[in-house]
């Protein structure tokens, strides 16, 4: 199977409807005959929810931007070393929903260089990086449409941090942040091709369900044919 061993990524601001993607190539794959492991970032193991319950619950307005992203990055690197690297061993395709991709954009956004971001990627996960990144890009008024939140809701640039990245998390977390930030949030997702240190796909994501998925799908059959 080609994809066998493979690395994808499916990130994009919220509401950009990653999580349909991913569970379609999830069956796409299997039913070629594939393994999948599916990783979620941050978190995805014991070490790394702990982590992402401390963004969750931390009251990032007091919390330096290099610090969050550091954060970010020891989740990222336990996941790689826990999850992802030995999936990859087994012959597994893993699916990963946000990966340093994420960073370079919210982060970003909040001021830290995305190079600075890449260099700690690179000490955080060595080579392991995606195979393929996808980034579905929408306009952060589309996505707030599809998740319920209000685009009129919005407060100082930190005082709620970045929980909305994160399952579970409350919805007006986002309400609350600006609006031009999640604009530029979407200007470094779409700057990503041109910077990033490994494959990445911007995908139209304010299409139709099946529109997208020809396009993803696509993408994975052009990378790995």
């Amino acid at each position: 199977m080609k994809l066998a061993g493979k690395f994808l990524v499916v990130d994009g601001p919220d509401g950009s409807g990653k999580e349909t993607q991913i569970k379609r190539l999830a069956e796409w794959i299997t039913a070629q005959g594939g393994q999948c492991t599916r990783a979620r970032d941050p978190g995805g193991t014991v070490i790394g929810d702990r982590i992402r319950h401390v963004l969750l619950d931390f009251d990032l307005a007091t919390m330096d931007p290099r610090c969050e992203a550091l954060l970010f990055m020891a989740s990222r690197a336990q996941l790689v070393a826990e999850v992802v690297r030995p999936a990859l061993q087994k012959g597994h395709t893993v699916l990963c929903d946000r990966f340093i991709s994420a960073t370079c954009a919210y982060q970003g956004a909040i001021g830290v260089p995305p190079a600075e971001i890449i260099a700690l990627g690179r000490l955080a996960v060595g080579d392991t990086w995606p195979h393929l990144t996808i980034l579905l890009d929408v306009p952060p008024e589309t996505g707030f449409a599809r998740i319920g939140r209000k685009r009129h809701h919005v407060s100082s640039r930190r005082n709620v941090g970045q929980r909305s990245i994160f399952e579970g998390a409350t919805a007006d977390a986002m309400e609350r942040r600006p609006l031009e930030f999640h604009r530029r949030v979407r200007e470094l997702f779409q700057e990503l091709p041109a910077a990033y240190p490994a494959p990445v796909v911007l995908i139209d994501g304010e299409r139709d369900i099946d529109a997208v998925w020809e396009d993803v799908h696509k993408a994975v059959e052009r990378a790995f044919q």
